[in-house]
């Protein structure tokens, strides 16, 4: 990493330290005692409150076991509760957006819930007034539900006809701190890697947050340095961050889901930048953003495997500005993209503009100008009815052309038909003009048309329609994981030329597989498959385990009838 970035993380490191006194909030923390954690009659309702300008009294936080308390338990969970160490209560307080003293808001607990629930250490959230005091004050109880966090073991998952495999050691709490260490060994198609990892959302109790890991990897390194300090809310009034990476690895290119070059690529950044805002107006926040940014790649062949020419070193170094409007408009449910779990779906809209200027006076290979945007709304079309669309945009602009520019379009769609199933639909289109040697534009069973090997379609334009019939049950076996199912239509395509997509010559030449045939690729590639879905109710490993069988209906005789993936996702 530059001198300049190192400076610049030293400098950044020691504003956290002069800021961490003063961002620290004491709260009046009280001892749970079941009279406290009721809402005892006679306490006015939210509107109420808000109109009496009732403040903040005691706060008190009760952190449920893994396994709920309520009810008799068998031995073994009881051992599990005994041997999980509890979050505490500091690290809950040290999220809060009130403390003692504040103006009751009902809108501030609210969207303290969704940042708990956001947590991976929690499965639930809510935060509700208990007692409402002489001197107009309101004590609130702040609940949450934690999930086993330490997950020593090994993984395995399959999707695009590779597998992978990951010997972990992490904790996603350590010592009920909330901070995430792992120490993982992991294997898939492209290399073998051993990591370390600290992340830490919530650095000396304040809101500054700190990620580093280290990676040694079979064809290379990572290093990542990240500080920052963001719009941790919706009426967060200011934001700062640095961080910087300096990764190797070889890079391969693809077409048909097969390896035609390969060569070694350094990747180095580093983004220094901040953000100020009035806060939440009218339901709208707006922040305006600024920052420096590196970036810079460098290429070397590697012997017997790199065939064409590599692509030539280049760097952008730019200054940059940027504007950001987010709606606060969130609807709380269940059972649409998890399995048993309470959801915050994001309904309103948001939009995010960044500009900047790399000039070779900077230090970058050409003048350019960098450009980046977002977009997103969605509408709760009926009570069951909810679409989402979204927008993204990067490229840079240079000698009057568009370049390394990408652009991907996206709606989701969902029906409640019941309150255990949905009826889902996502269509995808992404559009790419003069893409560095190095980036191509892929579609494969990797990322979404779940019947085809990994990378299989390579071009300029891509889509996929995804049509779902979702599950959901209450069946919870024995406690762990909350269970269902999915059954699936994928259809995806690639339009325009690829360096390596139109010929087959070379393909064959990197691939001498006399069963291989490239078959029709020109139109839809399709497939069909069911699914089983596992969420995990008292783990934070992840949110949803995806299990496969997917057939494909079109391409060459050398794909396999049917693929097995295993995976572990976000969401349903």
């Amino acid at each position: 990493m530059p001198t300049a970035s190192r400076s610049a993380l030293v400098t950044l490191a020691s504003l956290v330290a002069f800021t961490a006194a003063s961002e620290t909030q004491p709260q009046r923390l009280a001892r749970v005692t079941p009279e406290a954690t009721r809402r005892l009659e006679g306490v006015p309702g939210d509107d109420e409150l808000q109109t009496r300008h009732a403040r903040i009294g005691r706060i008190y936080v009760q952190v449920e076991e893994v396994f709920e308390t309520n009810e008799a338990l068998a031995a073994p969970y009881r051992l599990a509760n005994g041997l999980h160490m509890s979050t505490r209560e500091k690290t809950i307080a040290s999220q809060l957006l009130f403390a003692t003293g504040d103006t009751y808001s009902r809108h501030s607990l609210t969207e303290t819930e969704r940042l708990l629930r956001g947590q991976r250490y929690l499965n639930e959230a809510s935060i509700v007034p208990v007692r409402y005091n002489a001197d107009n004050t309101v004590d609130v109880v702040v609940k949450v539900h934690d999930v086993w966090t330490l997950s020593p073991g090994l993984s395995f998952g399959r999707k695009g006809g590779a597998n992978s495999t990951r010997l972990e050691f992490e904790d996603t709490n350590f010592l009920g701190l909330g901070k995430q260490v792992s120490v993982a060994r992991s294997s898939n198609v492209d290399r073998t890697a051993w990591k370390l990892l600290y992340k830490d959302p919530n650095l000396f109790d304040t809101r500054w947050n700190l990620t580093t890991s280290y990676a040694n990897l079979s064809d290379g390194g990572e290093k990542i340095l990240q500080l920052a300090r963001p719009f941790y809310s919706l009426d967060s009034r200011w934001s700062l961050w640095a961080g910087g990476s300096d990764a190797t690895s070889a890079l391969s290119e693809y077409a048909l889901g097969h390896v035609v070059d390969k060569f070694s690529m350094q990747e180095q950044s580093f983004s220094l930048g901040g953000g100020i805002s009035e806060g939440l107006h009218d339901g709208w926040a707006t922040r305006y953003l600024a920052g420096v940014s590196y970036e810079s790649r460098a290429f070397e062949s590697i012997p017997s495997a790199t065939h064409g020419a590599i692509p030539a070193d280049h760097t952008q170094v730019y200054p940059w500005i940027g504007v950001e409007f987010v709606e606060d408009q969130y609807l709380k449910t269940r059972d649409l993209d998890q399995v048993g779990r309470t959801e915050d779906l994001y309904l309103g809209s948001s939009a995010r503009l960044e500009v900047g200027y790399a000039a070779t006076a900077f230090g970058s290979t050409t003048d350019s100008l960098m450009l980046r945007g977002a977009l997103q709304t969605g509408a709760e079309l009926t009570e069951s009815q909810y679409m989402i669309s979204s927008a993204d945009f990067k490229g840079r602009m240079s000698g009057g052309e568009l370049r390394n520019t990408q652009a991907d379009f996206s709606t989701r769609y969902y029906l409640r038909q019941s309150p255990r199933r949905v009826f889902f639909a996502s269509a995808t289109t992404s559009f790419a003009k003069r893409l560095d040697p190095e980036d191509q534009l892929l579609l494969g069973g990797d990322n979404g048309l779940r019947g085809y090997p990994l990378r299989y379609l390579a071009g300029s334009t891509r889509s996929l329609l995804t049509i779902e019939e979702r599950f959901y049950s209450s069946w919870q076996p024995l406690k762990l994981v909350n269970v269902g199912a999915a059954i699936f239509f994928d259809a995806g395509r690639s339009w325009g030329r690829d360096r390596y997509a139109d010929d087959a010559t070379l393909n064959r030449l990197h691939n001498p597989d006399p069963t291989f045939d490239d078959g029709d690729t020109s139109g839809w590639m399709k497939d069909v498959g069911v699914g089983l879905r596992l969420g995990s109710a008292r783990s934070g490993l992840g949110n949803v385990l995806h299990i496969d069988l997917a057939f494909p209906l079109d391409g060459g005789r050398d794909l396999d009838s049917m693929q097995f993936l295993v995976e572990t996702k976000r969401s349903f």
